[in-house]
């Protein structure tokens, strides 16, 4: 249903924990809710119609998943992510990622072959629009998508919580061309792992993880400040 200005949930849409934890996270990862935003919890208590403790269980999960950060006496904030952190979390995913490669390469089958190439235009329809969020995004959601190919749920989990970690840190220091070519880079892969080449697939991730690294400027932060209501609201 749109939006008509209504900004609390009715009883009978009331989220889950988990729904409200994935549109924070759905937020963070399209840079709707900048790193260091305070997340009120009465903010949150009337545009999800819910209690304070249901808020704080979701800040426990989203705080598992480096999403916030939890502060005493404070309260939480969507997190910040240091120099340290980011290098942190690429180191991560150049050692997760190239084992998802490699089981795609054993797995993937021609219908997921087809459902990824048609990802690929959806990432050039955002590069067309100019929209930077909505490029990062994409970008984001193909790596998930191959890691779904890949028939392990825990590296899924594993490749979805650093996406989301990655997408904060793009956020903050990614260079303006940052991910111009990904959607090379992604054909590249997509055309290795239906090869079946699990010698050279693997290696073409790290590259290309190495390349969205080497881009990012991390002597930048941003300092904005967001309608919490406006940005969670259905």
């Amino acid at each position: 249903m749109e939006s008509t200005g209504e900004l609390r949930v009715s009883q009978t849409d009331q989220p889950t924990e988990k729904e409200i934890a994935d549109r924070i996270s759905s937020a963070v990862m399209d840079h709707r809710l900048p790193a260091g935003t305070k997340l009120a919890e009465n903010v949150l208590c009337e545009t999800f119609d819910t209690s304070r403790a249901r808020i704080r269980r979701v800040f426990l999960v989203l705080a598992e998943r480096g999403i916030v950060e939890l502060q005493s006496n404070r309260g939480a904030f969507v997190a910040s992510p240091t120099r340290e952190d980011a290098r942190n979390v690429f180191q991560a995913r150049r050692t997760i990622e190239p084992t998802v490669v490699r089981n795609a390469v054993r797995l993937i089958t021609d219908n997921q072959v087809a459902t990824l190439t048609a990802h690929l235009e959806r990432e050039a329809r955002a590069g067309k629009s100019g929209n930077r969020r909505e490029i990062i995004r994409q970008s984001g959601t193909f790596h998930i998508a191959l890691a779904e190919v890949a028939g392990n749920p825990v590296l899924r989990k594993f490749v979805e919580d650093l996406v989301a970690r990655s997408s904060l840190i793009i956020g903050l220091f990614g260079s303006a061309h940052l991910s111009s070519c990904s959607q090379d880079e992604h054909s590249a892969l997509i055309d290795m792992i239906a090869a079946r080449n699990a010698k050279l697939a693997p290696g073409l991730m790290v590259d290309h993880l190495n390349r969205i690294e080497s881009e990012l400027e991390l002597s930048y932060r941003t300092d904005e400040t967001v309608d919490l209501r406006r940005v969670l609201a259905l």
